[in-house]
């Protein structure tokens, strides 16, 4: 497999001229140390799919491989792994949780739009 996908990556950067894995820089782990750090991910999640254009904002609840519709309805089972309950604990009910999600949906939109702009 590593003769595969370093084969892959060579062939890759040689068309495309560049250097560098395929994936160079695709994750970065930072710690969450408090209950705002959790909301905002938690919303920056669920709203992934729309900012990245695989789904309308307004799709999002149809979207099949997000958990976002496990948040909104008790009932979904889809996924028996995600645990909500941590995340919706700080709203009074699920209409509220899924409101706050969309409230920054243009505004994430808006970021991604402008990231590459930035200077690191």
């Amino acid at each position: 497999m590593r003769y595969i996908q370093n084969g892959y990556a060579k062939y890759i950067n040689i068309k495309e001229n560049r250097v560098g894995p395929l994936f160079q820089s695709a994750f970065k782990a930072i710690r969450i140390t408090t209950d705002e750090q959790l909301l905002h991910v938690s919303r920056y999640i669920h709203l992934n799919p729309s900012t990245e254009y695989l789904v309308k904002t307004e799709k999002l609840l149809e979207y099949p491989w997000s958990s976002f519709p496990t948040y909104l309805d008790e009932k979904i089972l889809d996924f028996h792994f995600v645990n909500p309950e941590p995340v919706l604990s700080f709203f009074k009910t699920r209409d509220l949780y899924k409101e706050f999600v969309f409230d920054q949906a243009e505004y994430q939109k808006e970021l991604s739009n402008i990231k590459h702009l930035m200077l690191e």
